[in-house]
This record gives C-alpha cells, structure tokens and sequence, in this order.
C-alpha cells in the first residue's frame, strides 16, 4: 500500500508535460515489454492530471503518441525478421503454435482481426509483430491499430479523469472493463470462425 501511495505522489508531483511524457513512455514501452501495466499507468496519469494542471485529452494524446510510435516499432521488428524467426527467437513472447495461430488469422480476416486483437490484454503487444511479420500494408494497419487502441485508451483515461478520489477503486474497475472486452472480442472471433465454417460447409 505504502509503494502505491508513494507511486501516486511520484506522478502528482510531476509537472504536466513531464506527467504526459511519463505516460507515453509506458505506452510505447508497453509494445516492447508486455507485461508491463501500461494500463495501470496511464490511468493513473489521468488520474493525477485531473487534480493538477493537465487534461483528459491531454494524457489520451500522450498515450497515443506512446503508443503508436511503440506499435510501429514493433511492426517494423517484426518485418524485418519475419514469424518463424520470430517465434524461435523470443518463444516466451511469441508461441510458435500461438503465433502462427494469429498470423493465420490476421492473413485470413485482415484489418479487423489485428483492430480487434489490440483489445485483449495480453495478445496486444504480439499485434504489431506479427502482422508486420506476414507483410500486412503499414499505413492501413497503423490505422487500425490506432482507431482500436484509441478506443480503448479513451475509456481508460475518461473513467481515470473522472474517477472519485479512491485510485484503487479506479483500477479495479479498469481490470473489471479489460476482462468484460477480452471475452467479448473471444466471442465475436468464436462466432465469426463458426460463420466461415458454416458458409465452407455450404458452398
């Protein structure tokens, strides 16, 4: 609890543009070290700029910027060495199994499968490599890439900015709303390889 409180008081007394650049740095590095609470952190930088000098659109754009430039990183990592190379050469980040698994996915259902992947924690940061790895075009993919994480980091720094006074509330509903859009975006993948079945079967 003491290292928590002393994170927020670490944040709080940031300056704005140094609280911003801190939140960008956690979204960027997110595409690098996944595990890393990116989300944690960008709440919590919303959450402490709504009590300071800074905005909600202010630490969203931070985020973006973060988040985007990590993602492209990435897409261009995974260009440049290709699947099996990268499977064989981070196998804890990158399953060969499950890798290959997403590539099929993202050659067969395109854009939508890489914007809806960028939802669910954990498959997020594989996202950018993977599709730069199977050669998907840059600019449409950025642009999904963006449009989804814009989504989901918009409701992470409105429900932050707007949050009461209790921080630990706010992040436990923050898990809640990750784990609700997780199963969601399994849903709708579970429903959309059902129809491409039936329609196989039926054709």
């Amino acid at each position: 609890m003491g290292g928590f409180v002393a994170w927020i008081d670490w944040l709080a007394a940031l300056p704005a543009p140094l609280l911003y650049g801190a939140i960008a740095i956690a979204a960027f590095a997110e595409n690098i070290f996944p595990p890393l609470p990116a989300d944690t952190v960008v709440a919590l930088g919303a959450f402490v700029a709504a009590r300071g000098d800074g905005t909600a659109v202010g630490a969203w754009a931070a985020t973006m910027i973060g988040n985007l430039a990590g993602a492209l990183t990435m897409f261009a990592v995974g260009r440049r060495i290709g699947v099996q190379r990268l499977s064989a050469r981070f196998p804890r980040v990158f399953p060969p199994l499950a890798t290959a698994e997403i590539a099929e996915r993202f050659r067969v259902r395109g854009l939508p499968a890489v914007a809806m992947s960028r939802f669910v924690p954990g498959v997020r940061a594989v996202v950018p490599p993977v599709a730069g790895a199977i050669g998907m075009p840059i600019v449409p993919t950025a642009v999904a890439m963006s449009l989804a994480s814009g989504v989901w980091y918009g409701i992470v720094c409105w429900m932050a900015f707007h949050a009461g006074a209790n921080a630990e509330q706010l992040l436990d509903r923050i898990a809640a709303q990750q784990r609700v859009l997780a199963l969601v975006t399994v849903v709708v993948f579970v429903g959309l390889a059902a129809y491409a079945v039936w329609r196989r079967k039926r054709a």
